[in-house]
């Protein structure tokens, strides 16, 4: 009697994954998945004091720190409100968006500033 369909191939019952070089293999796998999916807090070397990338230097007072804030955030408006002439209409609106917004932030370190106490 002919079949309809011929047998299945041979494949070999071994898993490629059993080799000589599987325990350097599952180590390798465990490196890559450590270095990808380890949380950060177990990857810091110290978890007292993590380390910053950006840090504000902390010999600063808060009133010197505003000052500059507020300085930061008026450039970043006026480089935005200098960007938006330059655009069409719709994308104008969005960075003119985006410049009201660095404004209030520098409304609020504004008042902020206002409501710090000089130290003598």
């Amino acid at each position: 009697m002919i079949k309809p369909t011929p047998n299945p191939p041979e494949t070999d019952p071994t898993s490629p994954y059993e080799s000589l070089d599987s325990k350097r293999f599952h180590e390798a796998a465990e490196r890559a998945l450590d270095h990808y999916l380890k949380p950060a807090s177990q990857i810091m070397a110290s978890p007292q004091q993590p380390e910053r990338m950006y840090l504000a230097n902390p010999k600063y007072d808060n009133e010197s720190l505003l000052a500059n804030a507020s300085e930061t955030l008026g450039s970043a408006s006026e480089m935005l409100i200098n960007f938006a002439a330059m655009l069409d209409t719709s994308h104008r609106k969005t960075a003119l968006g985006i410049a009201q917004v660095v404004m209030l932030g520098e409304i609020a370190v504004n008042q902020a500033l206002d409501n710090v106490e000089i130290a003598s």
